[in-house]
């Protein structure tokens, strides 16, 4: 979701454009699985990605062809789900994610026609489903263009080295970030992907 426009808007804001020529940030393609992608997110909350990547599998494993059917992740037992390596919460938290996703019939779900906020509110019912887990479905599932997540840790770390922010009480550090931000609408979730990229190389 690099697109022509996205680039060429940022690169008109001199307090982005630096990150833009000495960053290379690779093209994604949405997958638009939304139940799927939360199951994911969820499994994968305080792991590595090596370690969440391996009890995701052993997740997928426990039905069949792979997938975790909705119908069949609400009547797994427990202890099965348990014996790939969840905890008890995320267990329960994949269970709540699998019953919301029945009883909305996620399948005839036309996201497209609802706005970001609209997204979070509805997703965020979801008892382990939170704001953040939210809107990086909204980035790199639905490929929204304008997502800003003012709570996520490297965008926080990034803003501050870039801007050379020195507020360390947490409101304030917010509201310093989301000023910055404004002139990146409506491409914030492209100049986010450049923030990570560069923090972390």
């Amino acid at each position: 979701m690099n697109s022509k426009a996205a680039i060429a808007h940022l690169q008109q804001e001199a307090n982005i454009q630096p990150l833009l020529a000495n960053t290379a940030v690779p093209d994604f393609t949405p997958s638009g699985r939304v139940y799927y992608d939360l199951l994911k997110s969820i499994v994968s909350q305080q792991l590595s990605v090596k370690v969440a990547d391996v009890i995701f599998k052993r997740f997928l494993s426990l039905f069949p062809e792979n997938y975790p059917h909705p119908e069949d992740v609400v009547k797994i037992e427990f202890e099965q789900l348990r014996s790939v390596g969840l905890s008890g919460q995320k267990a329960g938290y994949l269970q709540n994610v699998a019953k919301f996703a029945l009883d909305n019939d996620f399948e005839k779900m036309d996201w497209a026609a609802m706005s970001d906020d609209e997204v979070i509110h509805f997703l965020t019912q979801i008892k382990g489903v939170g704001k953040w887990t939210v809107q990086m479905l909204l980035m790199f599932t639905l490929a929204r263009p304008d997502i800003f997540p003012v709570d996520d840790l490297g965008i926080q770390q990034a803003m501050q080295r870039l801007f050379k922010i020195e507020e360390s009480n947490s409101r304030s550090l917010k509201i310093r970030m989301i000023e910055r931000s404004e002139p990146w609408r409506p491409w914030r979730t492209v100049a986010c992907r450049y923030l990570w990229r560069w923090k972390d190389n």
